[in-house]
């Protein structure tokens, strides 16, 4: 009887928690789309950089805690899986829902290589130390910066053409329109960002509870501790991500949601493991050598061909290819690389 109340607590958690997940996706997409256009903020720039980094505050946030207790258990592996989840996974799983993802020519060669340029980077260290240094911290995290610099230039150059060909006119407007509207704008502006926040808490306080909850209905299932820390527990940090990109996609915000895939990607490497290296070490596992990094390379090229067509689209073939190669990597770390 005990063991039946304690499942159905689980699974009321594991319920009520996706409702939250869910709504608190929709809350974060919706306005923070508003706070893009009320401030200026193309979409993929958006999804690039705050809803990356926003959605990526899970692991981030409990790496930094390990490195700062002296425990840097986070494990470079934990962020290739996590990496290789939100291509294969993520990206796969909304193909197959939504029935289309797309893109852009400027996208793919800015955000798509430097997806695959950190990847690169990132296994070259690993293949000449069992560890990432400070030395090899600095260089991530002013990767970043580049990075960032490059996002900044593409701000500014959307900008600038969104004022092309709007010279001032109406200049005998009366003042208090002006001051009227400026007034609305900077309500909005106020209103999106609280919205914004609102949203991005509901999503990591519901993970967290759905990730609690699938682990105890795991549990109360006799499932291995492998397959949940495989699969509920590496899937449950980037939960964010899915639903944010899931919400995106489905509401045709191509560029927030595909740019939330690649920044999280590249904010997960660069920073993620950036920062934590700069104050210890942080362990390089031999299998992440020899399996996960070699995937997530070979993942993140799949995803570019994919992508590579007239349309720089894929559809629910390519979703399929995706999650099939994410099932096969599962599958290799269960059963092979053991």
């Amino acid at each position: 009887m005990a063991d039946m109340m304690t499942l159905i607590v689980y699974s009321l958690a594991f319920i009520g928690s996706l409702a939250i997940v869910l709504k608190g996706a929709d809350i974060f997409c919706n306005n923070l789309v508003s706070l893009g256009k009320s401030i200026g903020i193309s979409e993929i720039v958006l999804g690039c950089t705050v809803s990356a980094a926003g959605t990526s505050l899970p692991e981030f946030g409990s790496a930094m805690i390990s490195v700062f207790n002296g425990n840097p258990d986070i494990g470079v592996g934990t962020v290739i899986g996590s990496n290789v989840w939100n291509i294969a996974g993520i990206l796969g799983i909304t193909a197959l829902v939504a029935g289309v993802v797309r893109t852009n020519k400027e996208e793919l060669k800015r955000d798509g290589l430097m997806c695959l340029i950190t990847a690169l980077i990132l296994f070259g260290f690993m293949l000449v130390s069992n560890s990432l240094t400070a030395i090899m911290g600095i260089v991530l995290v002013s990767a970043y910066l580049i990075y960032l610099w490059r996002l900044i230039k593409t701000q500014q150059k959307h900008s600038t053409t969104l004022h092309v060909g709007n010279p001032q006119e109406g200049k005998g407007n009366l003042m208090h329109v002006l001051e009227n509207e400026d007034s609305t704008k900077k309500r909005s502006t106020k209103k999106s960002i609280l919205m914004v926040i609102i949203g991005l808490l509901s999503l990591i306080a519901g993970a967290e509870v759905l990730v609690w909850g699938a682990v105890g209905i795991a549990h109360a299932a006799n499932i291995s501790e492998m397959i949940i820390g495989l699969t509920i527990l590496s899937i449950g940090t980037s939960l964010p991500e899915l639903f944010v990109t899931l919400t995106s996609i489905l509401k045709k915000r191509y560029s927030l949601g595909f740019g939330n895939i690649l920044g999280s990607n590249i904010f997960n490497i660069l920073m993620g493991l950036g920062i934590p290296a700069l104050v210890l070490p942080i362990p390089i596992e031999r299998l992440s050598v020899n399996l996960d990094a070699p995937v997530l390379i070979g993942i993140t090229s799949l995803l570019l061909l994919l992508c590579i067509n007239k349309n720089k689209e894929f559809k629910r073939y390519g979703g399929l290819i995706l999650v099939i190669a994410y099932i096969s990597y599962i599958c290799l770390r269960l059963f092979v690389f053991v």
